[in-house]
């Protein structure tokens, strides 16, 4: 009937018009083999809270020698030295990939991760070789959330860039589930004061580094990459590969004609060259200015959320929530890791490109703030949780174990929300030309925020008269940003999905506070507008030629 709406199914991917051979086994190689730097992340932080609780490595570096509070400090610098390191790393990433690639920077990268941890297994408990084994190999860690998914969202088709980005995240939560059953089953298997109970575990990190650095040579160079350099034939030769289909198809060139279109508007419209010319486009002109404020200020509310530091600290936490011995305590946290993993694996397969980014990313907020708050309450009504000596009582029994749920569901919600968005924002959002830059800078802020939240949080949860803010105190404040953060998210963050990377900058064309709400309805309205203006010349074209 006329005037009648038809209902929108919003869970149905976005019919982009590409040839069945685009989706083949060389497309999903590379995003795999990419994606599993995410890894990286997850194995670190699924291991060293288990490794510090190891007897054996408490023993070794004279821990119970310390107080209270420089116990709490040497655990949060072991801890935390990987993220400052990252920093770091993720500061000169955007140099390496532009200088030597994208294949060069992942196999450099595998070379400092492995002789980070080198350093660290062979420490001997010297807390200063600690500190620089982990620091190094963060410079190697801190380089993947950068190279990964800026490689993937470049290779990837439009309508799955999201899903291939995802899959990323997806190995975040691999790694982290690998490393806490690895925790349990060496606590389990081979003791708490046998040196192996940590070094075993440890290992997992050269086995992911020495696995990706062999996938490389097997891997392509991104066509983007390659046309900013100036090699179009390469690029156009790759892209063809990668999209199984011939080098003159209709959908390759239009692919590559319009990198190139795009690279060289990009390249008429900077402020200079070099790394004056990067930085002045990234920073004076307004719409690239909004995408960088967007990416920075993503990066400081996911990860004073707090769910990162859960991730860090889950068998601390799980104990004081209720939780009662080490191996009871691992199997908790090793379960939270496959509860993320399931959350990641649904948001890559379910809701990311099909409901879009904007709606998957407050359902993963909403989902933390209720936990938080939860957890949050039920620590103000116990307040004697976390003490030496102290046993809950019947009726606190059934409120902790559902404090325990809420910590799961936190955990989904940031594999929905914040974990999944912080990356595949920031890799799609800029043009080619300070694609690389932007993401490294967005990474520092990353690395940088996470690292003051895992060196502050063991400090935050203690209770003494000079420092702490009590356990309660840190989850309300966790709860605190992440509303903050939902609100920001639903005026500022535009709708990404199904968009050629290429096409981004007409989300940013409208004055900046209409954007996260009207940005992208206004920029589709002009896509129509230019494919019927597109498509109105080329009738035109085709009755002159007959005439």
């Amino acid at each position: 009937m006329a005037g009648v709406k038809k209902p929108v199914n919003i869970f149905k991917l976005k019919n982009l018009g590409e040839p069945k051979g685009v989706f083949n086994w060389r497309l999903w190689f590379a995003v795999i083999s990419f994606g599993l730097l995410g890894a990286a992340r997850g194995v670190d932080e699924g291991l060293i809270s288990g490794a510090f609780n190891s007897k054996h490595f408490q023993k070794t570096i004279n821990y119970s020698s310390y107080s209270t509070v420089d116990q709490a400090n040497i655990k949060a610098n072991v801890s935390s030295m990987v993220q400052i390191g990252s920093v770091g790393g993720a500061l000169f990433a955007f140099l390496i990939c532009d200088r030597i690639g994208r294949i060069w920077a992942t196999r450099q990268l595998c070379i400092l991760w492995v002789f980070g941890i080198a350093i660290f297994m062979g420490s001997n408990g010297n807390l200063a070789a600690i500190y620089a084994g982990r620091f190094i190999c963060g410079l190697g860690v801190g380089q993947t959330p950068v190279v990964g998914p800026v490689y993937i969202a470049e290779i990837a088709p439009a309508s799955i860039r999201g899903l291939c980005t995802c899959i990323f995240t997806g190995f975040v939560y691999l790694g982290i589930v690998l490393a806490y059953f690895t925790n349990y089953g060496c606590q389990i298997h081979l003791g708490d004061t046998n040196a192996s109970r940590w070094e075993v575990p440890t290992s997992l990190h050269i086995i992911f580094a020495t696995l990706i650095f062999i996938l490389t040579f097997f891997q392509y160079e991104s066509p983007r990459y390659l046309i900013k350099q100036g090699n179009k034939d390469k690029a156009l030769q790759i892209m063809s590969r990668l999209r199984k289909l011939p080098p003159d198809h209709e959908y390759v060139l239009h692919e590559i004609n319009n990198i190139i279109n795009s690279h060289h508007k990009e390249m008429e419209a900077s402020k200079g060259s070099g790394w004056l010319g990067i930085l002045i486009e990234a920073f004076t002109i307004p719409s690239n200015l909004y995408r960088v404020c967007l990416t920075i200020t993503a990066q400081i509310m996911s990860q004073w959320s707090g769910a990162g530091s859960i991730t860090l600290y889950a068998p601390d936490l799980f104990k004081l929530l209720g939780i009662n011995g080490t191996n009871e305590s691992l199997l908790v946290t090793a379960v939270f890791g496959i509860v993320k993993l399931v959350a990641s694996v649904l948001c890559a397969l379910f809701l990311v490109d099909f409901i879009g980014r904007k709606r998957s990313l407050l359902i993963g907020i909403t989902l933390q703030a209720i936990a938080m708050i939860y957890v949050a309450g039920f620590l103000t009504a116990v307040p004697g949780l976390g003490r030496k000596g102290y046993e809950l009582t019947a009726a606190e029994k059934g409120p902790s174990k559902g404090a325990i749920a809420m910590i799961y569901i936190s955990g989904f919600g940031w594999a929905l929300g914040w974990n999944s968005m912080q990356y595949l924002l920031t890799a799609e959002l800029f043009p080619l030309r300070i694609r690389a830059f932007c993401t490294s800078l967005a990474m520092v802020f990353h690395f940088g925020n996470q690292y003051g939240n895992s060196r502050a949080v063991p400090n935050m949860l203690l209770e003494t008269e000079d420092r702490g803010i009590s356990p309660k105190g840190t989850f309300w404040c966790f709860a605190a940003v992440t509303i903050l953060g939902g609100i920001w998210v639903w005026f500022m963050v535009p709708e990404t999905a199904a968009r050629s990377l290429e096409s981004m900058d007409g989300l940013f064309e409208l004055p900046w506070w209409k954007i996260g709400r009207h940005g992208n309805l206004d920029a589709e309205r002009r896509d129509g507008e230019e494919e019927e203006n597109k498509g109105r010349e080329e009738r035109v074209e085709r009755v002159e030629k007959v005439v």
